[in-house]
């Protein structure tokens, strides 16, 4: 999973995109392959992170490197998993 830095950078970045042109809400969404409804909430702040395929294409479609825009990051039962099993490894 990918968090998004904010939603005004977002917008900001929609303005003017890698190409210099603008993008609106559903022209971002149709060339990310994602549901308007996503990219409004990311907009707004309801959404704040994607799945990595996702992040990426939404990435591409503005034109700008990943990490630009997102924050990589994983859930807690992954992350805990993650820890006991090296801990158990440690051992």
């Amino acid at each position: 999973m990918y968090r998004l830095v904010n939603g005004t950078l977002l917008r900001t970045l929609m303005q003017r995109t890698g190409t210099g042109s603008r993008l609106t809400v559903r022209e971002l969404a149709a060339a990310a392959d994602v549901s308007v409804g996503t990219v409004g909430s990311l907009l707004t702040g309801e959404q704040q992170s994607l799945p990595e395929d996702k992040a990426k294409r939404v990435s591409a479609a503005i034109g700008v490197d990943l990490l630009v825009l997102w924050i990589p990051c994983e859930r807690a039962g992954r992350h805990a998993a993650l820890s006991a099993g090296r801990l158990a490894v440690a051992v």
